[in-house]
């Protein structure tokens, strides 16, 4: 059983997670200090840096966080799919809330901008990506694609451009049929 100082000390680390993963798509992720980060979650500035070795640190944490649990919404997705023409439309549905301007899009947006200059983010980011490709490829041989991993490959960075060029207003309009041509 966790004291109440752990759990309380829990609940701060969360509420600075949450803080750091809405200010990284409202300020962009260079424009979050730590004083706006504490202000945000309520907290006093060297309290981030009690539970965080630095700013840099909780903005990697949350975007990491948030990129992880919409792979894992994706991964429910495809394992729910038939065939590799559901596995596309799957993916595409789970992308179609996102305008490429929403909270969530511009976090990965200005993670992916933050990983050109951050080595440990870019190694995390890629590897979230290795996962997600290979978890699509496993999918896609089983349903005996062929080059699975090759066209997980194509898949991934077709999702990953389709939300990129929504934020400039095009919304990807008929990728969905040749998409199931790659499957």
């Amino acid at each position: 059983m966790s004291s109440p100082a752990a759990v309380r000390g829990q609940e701060v680390r969360q509420r600075l997670l949450a803080a750091a993963a809405e200010l990284i798509p409202e300020r962009g992720w260079s424009a979050v200090s730590t004083r706006i980060l504490a202000d945000r979650a309520g907290v006093t500035p060297s309290v981030v840096h009690y539970h965080f070795p630095s700013v840099q640190a909780v903005l990697t944490e949350a975007a990491v966080t948030a990129m992880r649990q919409m792979l894992a919404a994706t991964d429910e997705q495809l394992t729910a799919a038939a065939t590799p023409a559901e596995a596309i439309d799957a993916m595409l549905a789970s992308i179609e809330q996102h305008s490429g301007v929403d909270p969530l899009s511009l976090l990965f947006v200005e993670a992916y901008l933050a990983a050109t200059r951050d080595e440990h983010l870019r190694e995390q980011l890629a590897a979230l990506v290795a996962e997600f490709r290979q978890r699509v490829a496993d999918w896609l041989a089983i349903h005996q694609v062929q080059d699975p991993a090759a066209t997980a490959a194509v898949l991934a960075a077709a999702i990953d451009g389709i939300l990129l060029h929504r934020g400039l207003g095009s919304g990807g309009e008929g990728t969905a049929d040749v998409l199931r041509r790659l499957v």
